[in-house]
């Protein structure tokens, strides 16, 4: 198991960035959120089998991609209590 942050920053918001992670999401087992920040960043907190976040952030990378200017991430704790992924505001 893994948990990563990645920090998001280009056209990223206001052009559906978080609807189009929460919809990815559904189609891997993995858990955390994606949220806007007030810098015009995204933040993206994703967690589960090493090989299913790589999934996921590769069809992330392959949907958002061209809007993305960097995408910074860092390793983080595990959350044991997560469930879902979500959209946080």
């Amino acid at each position: 198991m893994e948990r990563v942050r990645l920090r998001y920053t280009g056209r990223v918001q206001g052009v559906g960035f978080r609807a189009t992670v929460l919809s990815l999401a559904q189609g891997y087992p993995v858990t955390g959120w994606v949220r806007n920040d007030p810098d015009g960043s995204v933040t993206l907190e994703a967690q589960g089998a090493a090989a299913d976040v790589r999934e996921f952030l590769e069809a992330v990378r392959s949907r958002m991609g061209r809007l993305v200017h960097s995408a910074d991430e860092s390793p983080i704790a595990l959350h044991e209590d997560e469930s879902d992924f979500e959209i946080r505001r």
